[in-house]
């Protein structure tokens, strides 16, 4: 698994006067931004905190399952996990979250897909 491009935002985060929406994962804490997503890692985390310049966004995936579901943005260059029967992807571009966390991740990939259209 291809993974550890550990690209910083230009001006480095917190950028929090441009943050669009913000989401606090199982695993991290996702920022969108008008030009990228920054991926801020729980400290439990295996992968480091990571930006993902929205020139490289190719798609992202939102996936409802029974008790743990996720969200994984799909980024040029970068080999994306997959999902199983049992089991969700984890990858440094995967965060994972609750049932309580479904409005607010909703959100994020509204946004983010909002962000890819106006840049097309």
């Amino acid at each position: 698994m291809e993974s550890e491009r550990t690209d910083e935002p230009p001006t480095g985060p917190p950028r929090e006067d441009e943050i669009l929406v913000t989401c606090e994962c199982q695993d991290g804490t996702v920022h969108v931004y008008p030009d990228g997503v920054f991926i801020e890692r729980a400290p439990k985390s295996q992968f480091t905190d990571r930006w993902i310049p929205l020139s490289e966004i190719t798609g992202v995936t939102y996936s409802k399952r029974l008790v743990i579901s996720y969200l994984q943005i799909e980024q040029d260059g970068i080999t994306a996990d997959s999902e199983s029967l049992f089991s969700t992807p984890v990858d440094t571009n995967t965060v994972h979250f609750g049932f309580g966390k479904r409005g607010c991740i909703e959100r994020v990939e509204e946004t983010i897909r909002r962000r890819l259209a106006a840049v097309d």
